[in-house]
């Protein structure tokens, strides 16, 4: 069943060779997962590849995509990034969340008052930030993404609690 979300799970870095190989990014936990799950979507879905492992080549795989047969082929896909639908992916323990899941759930504080919306996920190196777009009107907010700030991820429910730093957002 597709629930219509999906998620990057690699790029074509370019051509490989003369008979259609590209070279691949994975960005699954486990780089050679790629190939197992199922057709890989361009962004805006109007094209979908299986995939075969081929070799390794330096920061990832090389490959094979169906319908991919010439290098000019494979050079015309540089640059374009795989999606995968998220129904597909393997469950994550319970403290573990894709990001794909995380952006648009609603924020509220300990209290229950609502402070607003999950726009997107960032990493920069040191642990996730949530971008926020507050309920309030005012600048968008990033919070940390720790379970001393986050200490409730409801799924189900389409919310998260949070328990920010005094003055993170407008009162």
């Amino acid at each position: 069943m597709t629930t219509g979300k999906r998620i990057c799970v690699g790029a074509i870095a370019g051509a490989f060779g003369v008979r259609g190989e590209v070279r691949l990014k994975s960005f699954t936990t486990t780089p050679e997962d790629i190939e197992s799950y199922g057709p890989l979507y361009s962004e805006d879905g109007k094209r979908s590849f299986s995939i075969s492992l081929i070799g390794q080549a330096k920061n990832g795989f090389t490959a094979r995509l169906t319908g991919v047969d010439t290098k000019e082929q494979a050079d015309a896909l540089r640059g374009m990034r795989l999606f995968v639908d998220r129904d597909v992916l393997p469950g994550l323990p319970d403290d573990e969340f894709y990001h794909a899941d995380l952006i648009g759930l609603e924020v509220y504080d300990t209290g229950g008052a609502l402070l607003g919306r999950v726009e997107n996920v960032l990493n920069h190196g040191a642990s996730d930030l949530l971008e926020i777009t507050p309920a309030a009107p005012g600048d968008t907010v990033l919070l940390p993404f720790t379970v001393a700030v986050v200490p409730t991820v409801d799924l189900s429910a389409g919310r998260l609690i949070a328990d920010p730093p005094d003055g993170l957002f407008s009162d």
